[in-house]
């Protein structure tokens, strides 16, 4: 038995190392597989033999051993037998053929133990009526089987792999073939000379690179000496032209050298500077708004023309504006912050949608990475559906002016026009940035500098004065929003909070905790009102007359979302109230019974209140409903600055927020945020708008109110958007806005 066929090729596969066994229908294909050569023994009868009891653990020479004296004795007895009985045929051997009960019970037992020990086996054996040998025959068997099915799953693969490695060799022996020298213009027919010039190609690199590092230490030593570097010689003009010549290799992903990247990135650097901390006749006040405008005039006078990167072909529009505010945060945390594409988001969740860092130029110097070049790709927006998101590329240079002050500048760089990959911008930024200045008491003055370049196109009647005058992406609303972000930044580090700005937490873990989930559901809503591509937005017919538009997406992976299909759905109208007017009516939970549907009117009580900032709007609460008992709380987020300001919510349920406000995890709770943003309309000395109370008129101009709903659809991300649903959302919308109006007697 141990010199047949089947024996020896048993054994060439028992000597792989031991295999997984949950490779997938393992099981099934070898029980139907051993249940078929039971089927075909059972109808061949007296056809040829076959071996079916391949032992594993007796491959080796003694157990062969054992089985070839074991079967000798067994021939012995039947040639005694044939002799007494005049018959000279031998008897031939006969198998014993499992049935498909006992086939099922020893599958059962080999899902659970693949080698199940003789206790096992003697108890298997004594179930089933069977011979503890057949029992263990049978495991022997079915690991191999399941080693086979495995090799041949792992020969398939490697051959593939193996397949595809000829074709790449194939590929790279023809471009060797047809490869020539690049300096002297002749093929290469041998493996050395390719290597040569791949390892020439590398050094070539490193020498752009060491060139570029010595050029730049040289420049700043000769700025240090005056003009002039103690080892400047006639060889410079030479090191300069060996640099241009091996920065050729050096390309980033836009085609550009690195040489051009960063002589832009200083230029825009001392443009920076200029417009930061030149005044009149530069910046010159508006008597109207107290805003300073850009003089173009003198900015073609004072600054030099090649360094403002207009090259926008077509009708544009450029906007530029100035602000600066003290920010209550640390010098290095701010400028790791812009530096890193995600930190950055962050801070502006309401202002960029979408943010990435391309490529890197220049990773910088020291821990604060002095000198840092990044390529930036961002999506810019306001919080309101009618007005476009403007994508950008720029270069983002970060600086040390001195050893209190820092600058960060962004500019675009134009593309080359061959290169396909990249077109034209819509939008693109002029030297803009901000310089930061610290005061070393925690605390930092920014000079925020806005540049930019659009093309024209038709903007919504509501929106086109802010638009036009350039505040809705202006200086102003970036760093009154840097400012509330880094004050909520403090306010959530902060450990010796008084026990009025946290009411209804008892430790701090709580109330970081809480603070968290508030954060993450503001940037939820932001990114909802998104007008990129990724958002596609539909205009539906509302029952008051205003513009209704809802966009639908599906989330699948997201824990701090319910699965499914989510409808939002959002409209934006001027009022004649106030900004902070409006705001504060909106926040207050003694007058949210007359706006919000949810409560139906019934009396809301506040459960735990957290300031996240010096303003009194400025601040996380959590809201139940008075005298009934629910199962649903209400996380409400307010925020509100010098230009914006934003009422969001979301349900969420009481166990989950109980555990988030004790200082549970806030990651896996899901919410689905609705709410109201809030800007000035841009129209200064406007009469007759509501003050603080309806009686009172003011001259501040009105409010452009966005109201923004997000509905769970389905449960099954394959759900498809159905008119009842548009319908609830519109009629959701409608009547919000309507108790808003009647509330505040501006119903006309």
């Amino acid at each position: 038995m141990s010199d047949s066929p089947n024996s020896r090729h048993a054994r060439d596969f028992l000597s792989t190392p031991h295999l997984s066994l949950s490779l997938a229908g393992i099981f099934r294909d070898a029980g139907a597989a051993a249940y078929e050569v039971g089927e075909r023994a059972e109808k061949g009868g007296g056809g040829k033999e076959e071996t079916v009891e391949i032992s594993s653990e007796n491959s080796g020479p003694g157990n062969d051993d054992f089985e070839m004296a074991e079967g000798e004795q067994q021939n012995i007895e039947d040639d005694e037998d044939e002799e007494g009985d005049g018959i000279k045929e031998k008897k031939r051997k006969k198998y014993h053929r499992h049935t498909p009960s006992q086939i099922g019970e020893m599958e059962a037992l080999f899902k659970e133990s693949p080698h199940p020990d003789e206790k096992q086996r003697l108890y298997l054996s004594k179930q089933l009526g069977l011979h503890p040998r057949q029992v263990k025959f049978w495991f022997q068997n079915r690991r191999t089987q399941i080693k086979a099915i495995q090799e041949r799953h792992e020969s398939t693969l490697l051959k593939t792999e193996i397949e595809k490695l000829r074709q790449e060799t194939k590929a790279l022996r023809e471009a060797v073939k047809n490869s020539s020298c690049p300096n002297c213009g002749f093929s290469n027919t041998t493996k050395d000379v390719m290597a040569a010039t791949e390892e020439e190609q590398k050094l070539r690199v490193e020498n752009a690179k060491l060139k570029a590092e010595v050029e730049r230490l040289r420049t700043m030593v000769g700025k240090y000496y005056g003009g002039t570097s103690p080892n400047s010689s006639s060889h410079t003009s030479e090191n300069d032209q060996g640099n241009r010549g091996s920065l050729e290799f050096y390309k980033g992903i836009f085609g550009f050298e690195k040489s051009r990247i960063l002589d832009a990135a200083n230029q825009a650097m001392d443009e920076l500077q200029k417009m930061a901390t030149y005044g009149e006749p530069l910046w010159v006040r508006s008597y109207e708004s107290g805003r300073e405008i850009l003089n173009y005039d003198e900015y073609r006078k004072q600054i030099c023309a090649e360094n403002s990167s207009s090259r926008m072909q077509g009708k544009k529009s450029v906007e530029a504006s100035r602000d600066s505010r003290v920010v209550f945060v640390d010098l290095p945390w701010l400028v790791q912050s812009f530096m890193d594409a995600n930190q950055w988001k962050e801070l502006f969740p309401n202002l960029i949608s979408r943010a990435a860092t391309v490529d890197i130029f220049c990773h910088g110097e020291g821990v604060k990475k002095d000198g840092a070049v990044h390529l930036i790709f961002a999506e810019i927006q306001i919080l309101t559906p009618m007005v476009a998101t403007r994508e950008m590329y720029f270069i983002r240079y970060s600086k040390q002016l001195s050893a209190h002050q820092w600058a960060i500048t962004d500019v675009s760089i134009d593309r080359d026009e061959d290169n396909t990959e990249t077109s034209v911008l819509k939008c693109r930024k002029c030297p803009s940035g901000c310089i930061i200045e610290d005061n070393f008491n925690g605390h930092c003055k920014v000079i925020w500098v806005e540049h930019v370049e659009c093309q024209k196109s038709t903007v919504n009647s509501m929106y086109r004065s802010i638009i036009n005058s350039g505040q809705a992406f202006g200086a102003k609303h970036w760093i009154s929003t840097l400012q509330q972000q880094c004050e909520r930044h403090v306010f959530y580090m902060a450990t010796n909070v008084p026990t009025k700005d946290s009411s209804g937490v008892t430790t701090l873990a709580g109330r970081k905790s809480i603070l968290k989930l508030a954060q993450r559901m503001t940037a939820s809503y932001c990114r909802a009102l998104n007008t990129s591509s990724y958002n596609s937005w539909n205009k539906i017919a509302s029952k008051t007359g205003d513009d209704i538009r809802v966009a639908s997406r599906k989330n699948v992976n997201d824990p701090g979302e319910p699965n499914g299909v989510i409808l939002c759905a959002a409209t934006s109208v001027w009022l004649p109230v106030a900004h902070h007017v409006l705001f504060d009516y909106l926040r207050d939970e003694n007058q949210r019974k007359e706006w919000d549907i949810m409560f139906n009117g019934s009396a809301v009580q506040s459960v735990a209140n957290i300031a996240k900032g010096q303003v009194r709007g400025n601040a996380v609460t959590v809201l139940a409903m008075k005298g009934d008992e629910h199962n649903m709380w209400v996380l409400q987020d307010s925020a509100t600055n010098a230009y914006e300001s934003t009422v969001i919510y979301a349900p969420v349920d009481i166990n989950g927020m109980q555990s988030v406000m004790t200082g549970c995890d806030s990651n896996n709770i899901a919410i689905l945020p609705s709410g109201f943003s809030i800007i000035a309309d841009g129209i200064e000395s406007r009469p007759s708008v509501i003050g603080f109370s309806p009686e009172e008129k003011c001259t501040e101009g009105g409010s452009l109110l966005t109201i923004a709903f997000q509905i769970l659809l389905r449960n099954s991300p394959t759900a498809k958007l159905s008119a009842e649903s548009v319908e609830s959302v519109n009629t959701l919308i409608s009547c919000t806005l309507q108790n808003i109006k009647r509330s505040l007697q501006c119903e006309d």
